[in-house]
């Protein structure tokens, strides 16, 4: 992984790969770093295939598995909690 990307940077590559990966325009407004990506609340309306298609392009370009489905929810809550996984998994 680019060790060399700022966090903003990191939050504005995850946004492009999560819209890519499960195939949707961004929402209205742009998707914003903490709003949720799965749930009643989330705009994107994702499903479990959506999850397995992002974490699959998650480990395509950055080389971390999330073979944990409980942590695989955990990091996907958002595009912020998302990039902060990113930051701990490769230290």
């Amino acid at each position: 992984m680019n060790e060399s990307l700022s966090l903003p940077d990191l939050i504005a590559e995850l946004k492009a790969l999560v819209l890519d990966a499960v195939e949707k325009s961004a929402p209205e407004g742009g998707l914003s770093d903490d709003e949720p990506l799965f749930g009643p609340d989330a705009r994107l309306d994702l499903d479990s295939l959506d999850a397995l298609q992002v974490s699959m392009a998650i480990q395509q370009r950055y080389g971390v598995r999330m073979p944990d489905s409980k942590e695989t929810r955990r990091a996907l809550t958002s595009i912020a909690h998302l990039a902060g996984h990113l930051n701990a998994s490769r230290r």
